[in-house]
């Protein structure tokens, strides 16, 4: 029988980046109704828009995408912002999750969540053992929270709650305002912006020797519903791809794919943030058979397309 038949799911964020990849997925997986809250009618911040929320769609499974997050810039400069929204949001919708008698509660966490110098590849054990790197510690914290909720309800309540921490996601679709942009979007739009104006220069953050691991956008959407569908454990869980490449690598790479033959400066006086970001993802694997299909330089080429032809 089709898991998803007869079962009415709330995807919070379900309009955004990963959010509308996962709607789309659901649809296929044909339940009773997908509700998606769109932020200018029911800003989930509000505790009354959440009571409302859960009172009109009555749901029976939450998928928890929403969020305030950027890169590096975004994440010092609302610091405060981040916080609050992210934890609040979270809080508020588990605790009406529970009250409602939902099923299952899929919560989305972060990479950031990781201490800042965790032994590669980051296995989900190591998620207490220091704390997050400073940018981005206060966002990476909040939705942390969502982890400690989900465990202590389903210890009090025998609340049915998961928690998935994606690796850094890009693919088609992604924010390229370089005001809140992560690494890939923004590399790639100064690099196809230096190729039109026929720049040769182009300033990067940090020293490049940080190191990411990136997953492509329909592959993490793949990885939740598979969660969602098959897992039922109270740990943490990687999604990930399992690959690792340094900033400095990175640009040089998409350089080349956007036709970019200039150089790169790079500012040191700005951070690095984390060191290293590599994922153990042999976990999500086993426990629901996720394993990232796309390659990175394909995936790659399909968000440069996209921005090209969307920009």
């Amino acid at each position: 029988m089709n898991y998803w038949s007869n079962k009415r799911v709330l995807v919070t964020g379900g309009s955004g980046f990963l959010g509308s990849r996962v709607v789309a997925n659901l649809r296929n997986c044909a339940p009773a109704e997908i509700f998606v809250p769109r932020r200018a009618t029911c800003n989930l911040v509000e505790q009354a828009n959440v009571a409302r929320l859960f009172e009109e769609t009555q749901p029976d499974i939450v998928i928890h995408l929403a969020g305030q997050v950027g890169g590096i810039g975004a994440n010092r400069s609302n610091a405060g912002t981040f916080f609050y929204n992210n934890l609040i949001m979270g809080v508020q919708l588990m605790e009406y999750a529970r009250r409602s008698g939902v099923k299952k509660f899929v919560a989305i966490g972060t990479i950031c969540s990781y201490p800042k110098f965790t032994p590669v590849p980051f296995k989900e054990e190591e998620l207490w053992n220091g704390y997050p790197e400073e940018t981005n510690a206060p966002y990476g914290l909040a939705k942390k929270m969502l982890l400690v909720q989900s465990q202590a309800y389903r210890q009090q309540y025998g609340f049915n709650s998961i928690f998935l921490l994606p690796v850094n996601l890009y693919g088609p679709g992604d924010h390229f305002d370089p005001d809140s942009s992560h690494v890939i979007p923004g590399i790639i739009k100064k690099c196809v912006d230096a190729v039109q104006k026929g720049e040769n220069r182009i300033v990067l953050w940090g020293t490049g020797k940080a190191t990411r691991e990136f997953l492509y956008i329909d592959d993490a959407a793949e990885g939740i519903l598979l969660a969602a569908e098959h897992y039922e454990g109270d740990g943490p869980v990687n999604l990930g791809s399992g690959m690792e490449i340094s900033i400095a690598e990175l640009a040089t790479l998409i350089g080349r794919m956007t036709g970019f033959c200039g150089t790169f400066d790079w500012d040191t006086s700005k951070p690095d943030g984390q060191p290293r970001r590599s994922l153990d993802t042999a976990k999500a694997e086993r426990l629901f058979g996720f394993r990232a299909k796309r390659k990175f330089e394909e995936g790659l080429q399909q968000t440069i397309d996209w921005y090209k032809g969307n920009r």
